[in-house]
């Protein structure tokens, strides 16, 4: 799988060239997952987490964390790597500001075309993410990360700072820094009937003392 999908994006980026439009693309490498665990594929023989926890479908970091490069030429400058944290629903934003369009009225995203151009320091950055998968429930606040597989189960909170791996419960400020209330942020899946999960989790934005 790794051969065939570097002589397709090689045969992608070898065609831009051809066409003479090369330097005038953006081109995005991602995933909407982390590894799979079914097609034959063996994630824990290849450590294809790099050591992260829980694997395609799952919250933990490992099934929610991928990769980001972008080729942007004259824009994106060559072995640059950045620790900004984003989801994918900043892409919209950031292809609209790319293409000089505007972006929807209504979107949770922020667009990422500061940081991808060399201007971290003009960067916007989310006080909270939150994810809902299968009635499991995610929230990254800082360097904070709660995590409740489903409603009947108790909430997981990690210090990324200490555990980025994500394979052991802080204990340190647990009482402090989980509470049970309404979600937070504009629009979320959980109001919906059938995803009425009871005690969504609100963190604070920076790390209790």
């Amino acid at each position: 799988m790794i051969t065939r999908m570097d002589r397709g994006i090689g045969d992608i980026l070898r065609t831009l060239e051809e066409m003479g439009v090369a330097d005038n693309t953006v081109v995005i490498f991602t995933s909407d997952n982390g590894p799979t665990f079914n097609g034959g594929t063996d994630s824990e023989f290849f450590a294809s987490t790099g050591g992260l926890r829980g694997l395609k479908t799952s919250l933990y970091e490992g099934g929610i964390r991928v990769p980001l490069i972008v080729r942007w030429p004259g824009r994106v400058e060559p072995g640059t790597v950045a620790d900004h944290v984003s989801a994918f629903w900043d892409y919209l934003p950031t292809l609209a500001e790319i293409a000089g369009a505007p972006p929807p009225g209504e979107t949770d995203g922020l667009s990422m075309v500061p940081v991808l151009t060399g201007d971290p320091e003009d960067q916007p950055t989310h006080e909270r993410l939150y994810w809902e998968y299968h009635g499991g429930q995610a929230l990254l606040s800082g360097q904070w990360k709660a995590v409740r597989v489903n409603p009947d189960e108790a909430v997981e909170l990690y210090d990324l700072s200490a555990d980025p791996s994500r394979r052991g419960v802080s204990r340190g400020s647990g009482g402090r820094v989980v509470r049970s209330r309404r979600p937070s942020g504009r629009r979320n899946s959980a109001r919906r009937r059938r995803w009425q999960i009871r005690g969504v989790l609100e963190l604070p934005s920076r790390a209790a003392p």
